[in-house]
């Protein structure tokens, strides 16, 4: 059995910053105060699972239906143009907290990487893996 008891997504009080803005029976929406994602926070499974592909089915309902809830205020707060909706997935994929989250941030036309999706960042050439062929897709 994992030791959670360091884990701030499980016990908040370890983050003060960090406020409790929906919840449901299975998940949280998280935010910490943001100077540049304005609005920006994290889906989690109250459940302490390391990573998405731990989630039950219910867990996933649940995660559906507060993600619905979020949208609906920040769209009322914010007012974004657009979001971006992502789980990072073990330290590989850039997940540096070990318990499943879903990142939700709102994105606006008027921000300076406007359009920029998560792939044209790590798409770049500098990110290549030495010594692999390139598989090309028919």
């Amino acid at each position: 059995m994992t030791d959670n008891s360091k884990c701030v997504l499980c016990h908040p009080e370890l983050m003060p910053e960090q406020k409790i803005i929906l919840s449901n029976e299975k998940c949280i929406f998280y935010q910490i105060p943001q100077s540049i994602l304005i609005g920006s926070g994290i889906i989690v499974p109250r459940a302490h699972k390391e990573n998405v592909f731990e989630l039950s089915q219910d867990e996933w309902n649940y995660t559906f239906s507060i993600l619905n809830e979020v949208k609906e205020l920040l769209d009322k707060k914010h007012k974004p143009d657009g979001y971006n909706i992502f789980w990072n997935t073990g330290k590989s994929g850039g997940q540096h907290l070990m318990h499943a989250h879903l990142h939700v941030v709102p994105r606006f036309l008027d921000e300076p990487l406007s359009s920029k999706d998560l792939l044209s960042f790590i798409r770049k050439e500098e990110n290549r893996r030495a010594n692999i062929e390139r598989i090309e897709h028919e």
